[in-house]
């Protein structure tokens, strides 16, 4: 598959970033940093989704062979993992993960780059985070004075559809097995230069609950010759706060939300309907409070349909697992990020979020840690998964910067 990266125009204060590399240790040439500009640009342009990600796996599996990386390709369908074993011999093997996948989110910016593809947006940096682990890729296969091999692990479908799951199912890591695992994301509102991250719970279990709520229906002048399943359903709507309130322990966290109802016709309120559903989120943080909430949400759902003589047809989806970071390689990547960043500049103790991310697979097969990076402090307000959304190019050394210091710590000083 030929490619060709169409050129953007730059603002000055973003190509004087290039001498970053100089100030955070690395030895790149002048291009370096535009080249990886304009293709994290060209990423965004053509945004593709949840194991579609083929347009962007072929130009990581280029930009990879070009380095004269191994490259392996196919696993979750588009998953790129490229392999580089150091010029000293060690038996040490690390994986570096980064995602590829965007949004179903319609673009609203009106840069050059923005996406031409219709409903699809890199609403999430994951263009950010495929340039980053390239550029340290690139780099890394020009300096490889360290011990051991490192995995480039580029995945698809992190949004929603478990792209880490289905590489670990396809044989990730029994065809590359790893000692330790890493991973980043980009965090808007938090200074570029800056990093967060903590030893234990990171981030939160995902899963989706479902109650579908069954009665008689009948007429609304006539309830008592009806069983109503609103009246049920309204019940365990009361009731569910009540899980996090009296059985998840106060020093622990956890959050139960609904978020979908649908009953009845629109055009006939003078009907009670047969049947309520109910659908919400419930996020976690460790495997024992996850079970907790699991099992009290479906002893309501099955009390609150028996008190008006109802049926509950329960589910409780598992989709993420609450992230947990090892300790040691928590305590690796904070080296490595004080490296980049100096002590000042790095949160080691940061607060978990209640967002979900499908590297937790990862986590529970493999020892290994997941950072936050900085992508820049101003227009907060447009987060991820917002259609003003753009990763920041000023970010990118500091990434890149971080992997390759990781390797250092990990595998030895890279000169």
């Amino acid at each position: 598959m030929a490619l060709a990266f169409r050129s953007f125009q730059f603002r000055k204060e973003t190509i004087k970033k290039m001498t970053l590399y100089s100030e955070l240790g690395l030895k790149a040439d002048p291009g370096f940093f535009e080249e990886l500009v304009t293709l994290r640009r060209d990423i965004h342009k053509y945004p593709e989704t949840a194991f579609q990600e083929t347009r962007t796996a072929a130009i990581v599996a280029a930009e990879l062979g070009k380095s004269g990386i191994s490259v392996n390709r196919g696993l979750a369908t588009t998953g790129v993992v490229g392999t580089l074993k150091g010029e000293i011999a060690g038996s040490r093997t690390i994986g570096l993960r980064a995602d590829m996948d965007a949004l179903f989110i319609h673009e609203k910016n009106e840069f050059e780059y923005k996406s031409v593809n219709a409903g699809k947006m890199h609403a999430c940096g994951h263009d950010g985070h495929t340039a980053m682990l390239l550029g340290a890729a690139k780099y890394l296969a020009k300096h490889r004075n360290f011990s051991g091999t490192i995995h480039f692990i580029f995945q698809p479908a992190e949004e929603s559809e478990g792209g880490a799951r289905v590489m670990i199912e396809q044989g990730l890591f029994e065809k590359f097995p790893c000692d330790a695992v890493y991973g980043m994301h980009n965090m808007p509102g938090l200074a570029v230069g800056k990093f967060v991250i903590k030893s234990g719970p990171m981030m939160a279990a995902g899963d989706t609950w479902q109650v579908e709520f069954v009665g008689t229906g009948g007429h609304g002048a006539a309830p008592h010759l009806a069983t109503d399943p609103t009246m049920a359903s309204a019940m365990f709507m009361s009731n569910i706060s009540t899980v996090v309130a009296r059985n998840v322990s106060a020093v622990d966290s956890a959050v139960i939300s609904i978020g979908h109802i649908v009953a009845g016709e629109f055009n006939s309120p003078n009907i009670i309907p047969s049947t309520v559903l109910v659908r919400g989120t419930a996020r976690s943080y460790t495997p024992e409070t996850r079970d907790k909430i699991e099992a009290r949400l479906s002893v309501l759902a099955q009390s609150s349909a028996s008190a008006y003589e109802c049926q509950a047809n329960y589910k409780f989806i598992r989709r993420y697992p609450p992230l947990i970071n090892w300790p040691d390689q928590t305590a690796t990547a904070i080296d490595a990020a004080t490296r980049t960043a100096g002590h000042k500049n790095v949160e080691g103790k940061g607060q978990p979020l209640g967002g979900s991310e499908d590297f937790a697979f990862m986590l529970e097969k493999v020892p290994g840690a997941y950072i936050l990076m900085g992508n820049g402090d101003k227009d907060s307000n447009k987060f991820v998964h917002n259609s003003l959304y753009d990763f920041n190019d000023e970010a990118l050394p500091h990434g890149i910067a971080y992997w390759v210091n990781l390797v250092s710590v990990e595998l030895g000083d890279i000169s």
